[in-house]
């Protein structure tokens, strides 16, 4: 009896160590899914462990895990602890598990508990999910982890940059390790280390190095400097300053930028009325509903095609042109042709048809602004460098409103047609007599810009949202342009419009936005007592009358 109980034990404690064993060796070849196991703790401790234990892994799986539980997508399952990956399906969730990408199916919310963090896990996540993307392959992710990396300076993070650095190609994200090696140098024991990586410094727009700069040179309560060296801030204020002047010569382009796009805005919205104005001197109050009108037809395009919202633009250009074009031919015919010569009646006509379109585009799309949807081709931005980014929406809209212009300067000058207009331009009286149809010529060139106009509420509608009031902003701007430029000259009208719109964007920070259009118009007014034909005067012997 005694000799089974002795083999009893023996082979129970043989079985319990060999078990010991087993589950040692597995987690030993799967240290993956111990890490992964133990982000389901509650401690946030144990979490920054588990996440760190993740990070040493270097398993091709753990960025993604990593993303996941900074963009609160990771959970786990209650009844077995099993981690997944979890997406919104209306009140339920969808969910794949981490290990295996094996669909999971959808769950109820109670069936699942997120794995949550704190702001300093956060912080640990980014600083992960930086040094894991280093390995990448692509160019500009390596650049964004550097950029993270800078932003959270670790000893782990100074050994990982100064390795990754020997191995590194790209210009930039090159640029981008030496700015924080610099960073860290800064506080090197040895006085000739830091001033060399603050002079290495002097060349970096990275927001990073400017603050670091800048805290050398910050004072404490008692009023003695944070930094004691007197050397090390003068080398640090000279940096600074350089560095100071680059961003204002930067600002000063992206200004100039801001001004040539809402210039671009303004000659879009501006050169139609110049062609009415100039050749059939009609004060044409409802030019900004032509440009709505063109706006909406966009809005009604992508509701027409909404799973080819990059190819709208390209249908809503020439049908925004089309509509806004009949519009303003049916207003020329049914009311402006019986008021010429009477410009007062003309102006309150056709403040009257503003009105009238404005209520029959509430009627019609409510008077509730309406979103038009932005293509994928004209999102994102240019950057140049860390102190300036070109929007390509507005870098678009710059580029298409010159080829407008360019377009029409060749219809003029290049066709019967603009013949014709810049004869009755000129000497209405002597090209009636030459037999040219004055009558059709007006109302076509009415036609042409209204369809212009249109064209403008296209351009409109992809930097500001699509109401009715969309055209009331844009209708005294116009005149400004037009007056300024010379009433009936194109080129008058571009360097008019680019004009405005730089100087409008220069006075906005010093005089606020409502103040610089005032200052604007005052400007304005001044310039026509001294010139009153505009910048560029039209020829012709009715205009010289």
């Amino acid at each position: 009896m005694n000799r089974l109980l002795l083999f009893f034990f023996l082979t129970t404690c043989f079985l319990t160590a060999a078990g010991a064993q087993t589950a040692s060796e597995a987690d030993g070849e799967d240290p993956f899914a111990a890490a992964i196991n133990a982000l389901t703790v509650k401690s946030f401790k144990k979490k920054s462990e588990a996440i760190a234990a993740l990070e040493a892994v270097q398993d091709p799986r753990t960025a993604s895990v990593l993303s996941a539980m900074l963009e609160a997508r990771l959970y786990y399952r209650k009844r077995d602890k099993r981690v997944v990956f979890a997406q919104p399906d209306g009140d339920d969730y969808l969910i794949s598990d981490v290990r295996t990408g094996e669909e999971l199916g959808s769950v109820g919310k109670r069936a699942i508990k997120k794995i949550t963090v704190n702001n300093k896990l956060r912080k640990q996540l980014r600083g992960a999910i930086a040094r894991l993307s280093l390995a990448s392959a692509d160019a500009n992710v390596r650049l964004a982890a550097v950029n993270e990396i800078i932003t959270t300076i670790s000893p782990e993070s100074v050994e990982l940059l100064r390795s990754a650095v020997e191995h590194e190609d790209d210009e930039d994200v090159l640029e981008a390790m030496r700015v924080g090696l610099a960073l860290i140098d800064i506080d090197h024991s040895e006085k000739e280390t830091r001033l060399t990586a603050i002079q290495s410094l002097g060349e970096s727009l990275n927001p990073a190095a400017r603050n670091r700069l800048a805290a050398l040179l910050e004072r404490n309560a008692d009023d003695t400097f944070v930094e004691p060296e007197p050397q090390i801030r003068a080398a640090a204020e000279t940096v600074l300053k350089r560095i100071n002047s680059k961003l204002a010569f930067y600002g000063f382009l992206e200004t100039v930028f801001f001004g040539l796009s809402l210039g671009s805005v303004l000659l879009l919205a501006a050169i139609g009325l110049a062609i009415t104005f100039g050749v059939m001197g009609v004060i044409n109050m409802a030019h900004g509903e032509l440009i709505m009108l063109g706006a909406y037809t966009t809005y009604v395009v992508q509701l027409l095609m909404p799973n080819h919202i990059d190819m709208s633009l390209f249908v809503a250009i020439p049908a925004a042109f089309i509509v806004a074009g009949l519009v303003g031919i049916l207003i020329e015919r049914g009311v402006i042709r019986f008021l010429y010569g009477r410009p007062l009646e003309t102006l309150l006509a056709t403040f009257g048809v503003s009105l009238i379109l404005q209520q029959l585009v509430r009627t019609i799309f409510s008077p509730l602004n309406r979103s038009v949807e932005t293509p994928s081709w004209m999102s994102g931005v240019l950057e140049i460098n860390s102190a300036l980014s070109l929007t390509f929406n507005r870098l678009y809209i710059i580029i298409f409103s010159l080829v407008v212009f360019f377009a029409l300067m060749s219809l003029l000058k290049k066709t019967v047609f603009g013949l014709q207009m810049r004869a009755v331009t000129q000497n209405r009286a002597m090209a009636k007599a030459m037999g040219i149809r004055s009558t059709w010529v007006d109302a076509l060139t009415f036609g042409l810009g209204s369809g212009v106009a249109g064209v403008a509420g296209v351009a409109l509608s992809q930097l500001t949202n699509v109401g009715p009031n969309l055209g009331q902003s844009y209708i005294i701007d116009s005149f400004m342009v037009v007056v300024f430029g010379g009433v009936g000259n194109l080129w008058g009208t571009l360097v008019g419009a680019l004009s405005l719109g730089v100087v409008n964007k220069f006075l906005e920070p010093w005089a606020g936005a409502v103040l610089a259009k005032i200052l604007m118009l005052v400007f304005i007014i001044l310039f026509i007592q001294k010139r009153p034909r505009g910048l560029f005067p039209q020829k012709g012997r009715a205009a010289e009358s």
